[in-house]
């Protein structure tokens, strides 16, 4: 049964620690949710907000309510409550990466295919980072055009270039253009598609997530956290795996199986961990509900806070996304 004072969103574990982050992100990114129905995940929204509101169903236990809690929070933004579409979901990393990771590792020799491939994975990118930016911050039509745009492009630009710089250098540095590229994109992508943060500020709040005001420097520490965080999980498998690769390559079962290389690659992805343990790894460096001190806010939201509240804030808090 449910034990008396249970708050269904208290985190199960501390995210204080990395440790405990880690398990949190293990538990929400569980690639499993991206099968469950719609329906199911409904029903799992509507126990969550009831169980928020103190109207429990007669009978609900506790690991249905936790049940319910980690499907609503794989699968709905932390700030609207709005369901999110499936590709940009984090738990849809593992399969959609994995597969993309793949064929970049795979179809890097020729200029088309890298560009193709990129292009690909930039799109990818480009839903991953819209769904999970800070909802608070609405961002238009346009200016995500804008941010698809120039991320694609400097993600093209960065392995072409590479491409075209390593035809004399050994094979391996041709294997990790695809890294490079990711890495840059990444760069540009993250802080274009959240720039409304940057250019608005986002909400900070007390720690009893009482509303304080808007910070541009909040918004510019969270963007750059998720930037590490988005390289991270994809350095192990784009970084490690093709050294793998060149090393089976010399093998003489591994010559003339262009047709099996891909499925090996993805295969490969997984089994080295680099998505499957990457993706909860790299999203568990930084709390996601982040703190900034007092002192490094705009002189400005910082003498408002101070005007109002004295020296009760030492920090703020906000939402860095994911």
């Amino acid at each position: 049964t449910v034990p008396l004072g249970f708050d269904i969103d208290a985190p199960r574990w501390d995210q204080s620690t990395f440790v405990g982050r880690l398990k949190h992100f293990l538990n929400i990114t569980d690639p499993r949710t991206v099968l469950v129905p719609e329906e199911e995940l409904d029903r799992a929204k509507a126990l969550v907000e009831g169980c928020r509101a103190g109207l429990v169903p007669p009978g609900s236990s506790q690991e249905q309510l936790l049940y319910a809690k980690k499907l609503y929070d794989s699968a709905f933004h932390p700030d609207s409550g709005e369901k999110m579409n499936l590709i940009g979901r984090m738990s849809f990393q593992v399969p959609g990466g994995m597969a993309l990771t793949g064929c970049m590792l795979q179809f890097y020799r020729t200029v088309p295919a890298v560009v193709f491939w990129q292009w690909v994975n930039q799109s990818f990118n480009a839903i991953v980072n819209y769904t999970n930016r800070n909802a608070a911050s609405p961002i238009s039509l346009s200016q995500i055009g804008v941010a698809y745009i120039t991320a694609t492009s400097t993600a093209l630009a960065t392995a072409v270039g590479l491409n075209l710089y390593t035809k004399r250098a050994p094979p391996l540095l041709a294997r990790w253009v695809p890294f490079a590229a990711v890495a840059a994109a990444n760069c540009v992508n993250i802080p274009m598609m959240r720039q409304q943060e940057i250019i608005n500020g986002v909400t900070v709040t007390d720690e009893d997530n009482n509303e304080l005001g808007h910070s541009r420097r909040a918004a510019v520490k969270g963007i750059m956290q998720v930037v590490v965080s988005r390289i991270t999980m994809a350095a192990p498998g784009m970084i490690i795996l093709p050294i793998i690769m060149e090393r089976l390559e010399k093998f003489h079962f591994m010559q003339g199986a262009n047709r099996l290389r891909s499925p090996i690659l993805m295969l490969g992805s997984s089994l080295s961990c680099s998505l499957l343990f990457m993706v909860p790894a790299a999203c568990a460096l930084f709390p996601q509900r982040c703190s900034l001190a007092l002192a490094d806010l705009e002189p400005e939201l910082r003498d408002s806070i101070m005007g109002k509240h004295g020296d009760k804030v030492p920090y703020v808090y906000f939402n860095k996304g994911l």
